[in-house]
């Protein structure tokens, strides 16, 4: 497999409803794309960086510059045997793993659709379809969470999220227990707590949730294994697990007892299957996060979660919940079963739209050898 040609876009997509977290609310989503080309073939990749440095220290601007100053001229030209190959090539820059995934990632779709496979069949994927779960922002009012709960429930997902910060947590939780019972059901604080609030975290065993995510800090782990041992509810890892290295520290240090994998996060599809097969080797169950991807990246989180070790329904929603109309066509749908079926056409196996791909560009770069 030789990439020939390497292009960025920065996108912006309107959300169909606003998304809070923690971090704080957004009404639309600003994305980098990479499109790659090569044997007459063409792969895409999407970055998941934001526009704010909130989540993760790297953004869309750091992803355009280090993606066209740095790892474009370390993959254009070069003959790679195989996509697991091209995370290593970039090894020479330090970090910035979420611009590193978006090329990695679409070099598999490359070399799927160059072997004329379904992505998922080159990942080692077992499955032909996939749980989905299902992640709902801060609203404005409990009752309209619980409006919003009972709509994605009517809509067939097998697993509820809700996103809580101090303020916002505890009563939430309770509300939706109250009026949906044993709903399967975690919250995510995208480390908007303490140590020191470990007592009122613990506030949440009573709820019988299925896990909390990322409740302290962005890159703690010892802290995360004090607050595991104070409460019942399973701990899940997102931010803090950025690596392998890191899946593999936080197991050893009893920090979690749950891995969100995220391919953007860890440096794409390669390293994502490292992680899936050492938290296996671990008995420690994975599940598949989101970052409100376009259907692009949608794509390649379901082949991704066909592996055997995703044995929780991750956050790979339909479409329509966040883009309409989406990048993609048709768009990706959640059956009444709760599941989505795995592409089953060349590489990422969904037809991207070139010319909605286009109307939502405000910047885009060519790069050749």
């Amino acid at each position: 497999m030789i990439i020939e040609r390497l292009e960025l876009r920065v996108l912006r997509l309107p959300l169909v409803r606003f998304f809070e977290t923690s971090f704080g609310r957004v009404y639309d989503r600003t994305f980098m794309l990479v499109r790659l080309d090569g044997g007459g073939v063409t792969a895409w990749g999407e970055c998941v960086a934001d526009n704010d440095p909130y989540y993760s220290a790297e953004t869309v601007e750091t992803a355009w510059h280090i993606t066209s100053a740095f790892l474009a001229p370390l993959v254009l030209g070069v003959e790679f045997g195989h996509p697991r190959d091209v995370f290593p090539a970039l090894r020479r820059v330090r970090g910035h793993r979420m611009a590193k995934a978006a090329v990695e990632m679409a070099a598999w779709d490359l070399y799927a659709r160059q072997a004329g496979k379904p992505l998922a069949a080159v990942l080692g994927g077992t499955r032909a379809r996939v749980a989905a779960g299902v992640s709902i922002g801060i609203q404005d009012s409990l009752e309209q969470l619980l409006d919003r709960v009972g709509a994605e429930l009517a809509d067939g997902y097998q697993r509820v999220k809700i996103k809580v910060k101090p303020g916002w947590d505890l009563a939430a939780a309770a509300a939706v227990r109250e009026r949906f019972g044993q709903v399967p059901l975690m919250v995510d604080a995208n480390a908007a707590y303490r140590l020191e609030d470990a007592e009122h975290l613990a506030g949440f065993d009573q709820f019988g949730l299925m896990m909390i995510e990322q409740p302290l800090d962005y890159d703690d782990l010892r802290d995360h294994a004090a607050l595991q041992r104070r409460i019942a509810t399973p701990v899940c890892l997102d931010e803090s697990i950025h690596s392998v290295r890191r899946g593999r520290d936080a197991i050893d240090a009893a920090a979690c007892r749950i891995i969100n994998i995220k391919p953007g996060r860890v440096g794409g599809h390669g390293e994502s299957i490292r992680l899936h097969d050492l938290c296996a080797s671990r008995a420690v169950p994975v599940w598949h996060g989101g970052m409100l991807e376009s259907g692009i990246g949608r794509a390649h989180n379901l082949h991704l979660s066909s592996l055997p070790n995703f044995s929780l329904p991750g956050d790979v929603a339909a479409s329509r919940r966040y883009y309409v109309p989406d990048l993609i066509d048709p768009p990706i749908e959640v059956g009444l079963d709760g599941t989505i079926p795995v592409p089953d056409g060349l590489g990422i196996g969904v037809h991207v739209v070139e010319d909605r791909v286009e109307r939502a560009t405000i910047r885009r770069l060519e790069i050749t050898r």
